[in-house]
C-alpha cells in the first residue's frame, strides 16, 4: 500500500498541481520560445500599423500635405477670403503660403459724362480683380503664415484657370518693366 500512496503523490496525471508545475523538458527552451513568439507578434503588429498609416495618408490623410511646393492652390478661409499661392511648408498647426494673391471686388460705373467722370447713377459694375499680396498700404512680405483652423480647403488650380492666367500675365509685365 504504501507504493501506491508514493505513486499518488507523484504522479501528475493523478495530482493536479503537480501536472501545473513545468515539466523539465520546458525550462529554459520554453522561455526562450515564449520570448520569440511576442517579439514575432510585436514585429507583425508594427508592420501592419505602418501599413495602415501608410495607407492612411495615401487614401484618407491630410490632403494638405500632399501638396506640391510648385502647384498653384486656391486657400480659403473660415473668414471668407481666398488666397492664391504656392503652400511651402505644412505642420500640424500651421500652412505656409508664398507668391500670395488674392481677388478684390471693384466697382466700375457704366456710364461716363464726356468729360470722363462717372455719372451719379446707382448703375455699377462689380468686377474682380487679382492683387499681388505686398503692393497694400502696410507693405507685408510675400509669406504667410496661416493657423490651419482657419482653413476651409485647398483647391489644386489648373494651369488653363483664369487665376492662374492672370498671374502668369502679371509675372511677365513685372519682367518687362
Amino acid at each position: 500500500m504504501a507504493t501506491n500512496r508514493m505513486k499518488d503523490v507523484f504522479d501528475p496525471m493523478e495530482n493536479e498541481e503537480l501536472a501545473r508545475l513545468p515539466k523539465s523538458g520546458r525550462g529554459i527552451a520554453g522561455i526562450v520560445k515564449i520570448i520569440i513568439a511576442v517579439v514575432v507578434v510585436a514585429v507583425i503588429i508594427l508592420a501592419l500599423a505602418k501599413a495602415g498609416w501608410s495607407c492612411y495618408q495615401i487614401f484618407g490623410g491630410d490632403p494638405i500635405a500632399s501638396v506640391s511646393s510648385s502647384d498653384w492652390q486656391a486657400v480659403f478661409l473660415v473668414n471668407g477670403q481666398v488666397y492664391f499661392g504656392k503652400v511651402k511648408a505644412v505642420s500640424n498647426k500651421t500652412l505656409t503660403l508664398a507668391d500670395i494673391y488674392y481677388l478684390q471686388v471693384v466697382n466700375k460705373p457704366l456710364q461716363t459724362t464726356q468729360q470722363g467722370m462717372a455719372t451719379p447713377s446707382d448703375s455699377s459694375q462689380q468686377e474682380l480683380t487679382l492683387i499681388k499680396l505686398g503692393n497694400e498700404i502696410h507693405g507685408p512680405s510675400d509669406r504667410m503664415v496661416i493657423n490651419r483652423d482657419q482653413v476651409v480647403l485647398t483647391e489644386k488650380l489648373k494651369s488653363d484657370s483664369r487665376v492662374v492666367q492672370a498671374i502668369s500675365k502679371y509675372v511677365s509685365d513685372q519682367k518687362k518693366k
